[in-house]
């Protein structure tokens, strides 16, 4: 249990015993400070590197067995990654939601079918030459953001992931992908369509279908984000040939 799962549980017991009692008691008169409980891993209790030769099985079967942080504690399951193992392109949002937990699979919720469908706009698609993967493989509960501890202990393996297959570009949904990939504090607002640059490989990011969903006047800046990314793609492409 989180300090601030502990903290609601003292509160929600302090407002129900003065509310029974008529006053506060002197036993919930004082401050409490809470800390997060340490989960002892015996799986992957250090940071994951892969070696020149591990497959992208064995990370997966890696990541399933994970217990390094708190999420381990509330999953249904655990969401690896989805897609080909030589893909053009990595996908990453933030964290699998409801859907994705109950799936184990990435992005299957509304705002998953409308990934796919932006994705198939620019020619993307998880099944031909797409890898869709999330920067924390737990469902946070209640779908809030991941908190930066449960960010760390889990970026190894999408640095990991990112090693192994390669990508000739990445796409991150959101501002809390983009924002722990490449180490830097940014506005997606401000920032969206822009490249980086993660290891040397271009990154863009742009809004979480789960924004448009929310803000239909998103979706045109979305949507030329996606030509601009696919521009870049066919150049690379056809550099590379």
């Amino acid at each position: 249990m989180n300090a601030q799962e502990k903290k609601l549980i003292y509160s929600l017991l302090k407002t129900a015993d003065a509310f029974l009692c008529g006053y506060t008691r002197k036993e919930f008169q004082n401050e409490m400070i809470f800390e997060e409980d340490k989960i002892k891993n015996t799986i992957c209790d250090k940071v994951f590197s892969p070696t020149d030769d591990t497959t992208l099985g064995e990370l997966s079967a890696k990541i399933m067995r994970c217990t390094r942080c708190n999420l381990a504690r509330t999953r249904n399951n655990v969401v690896p990654g989805e897609g080909v193992p030589n893909p053009d392109v990595i996908v990453i949002g933030e964290a699998p939601g409801y859907d994705e937990d109950m799936q184990g699979r990435p992005f299957v919720g509304k705002a998953g079918m409308l990934l796919d469908k932006m994705l198939d706009a620019i020619q993307l698609d998880r099944k031909t030459n797409c890898f869709i993967a999330n920067i924390v493989k737990c469902r946070p509960p209640e779908n809030r953001n991941p908190f930066p501890d449960e960010q760390s202990v889990c970026f190894s393996f999408l640095e990991a992931q990112i090693s192994i297959l390669k990508p000739k570009m990445i796409l991150c949904m959101g501002k809390v992908a983009i924002e722990k990939l490449i180490n830097q504090k940014i506005s997606v607002t401000a920032s969206h369509g822009q490249f980086f640059d993660y290891k040397g490989i271009p990154v863009m990011v742009t809004y979480h279908p789960s924004a448009l969903l929310r803000n239909q006047e998103l979706k045109r800046p979305a949507w030329e984000d996606l030509k601009k990314f696919k521009s870049k793609l066919s150049e690379m492409k056809a550099n590379s040939v």
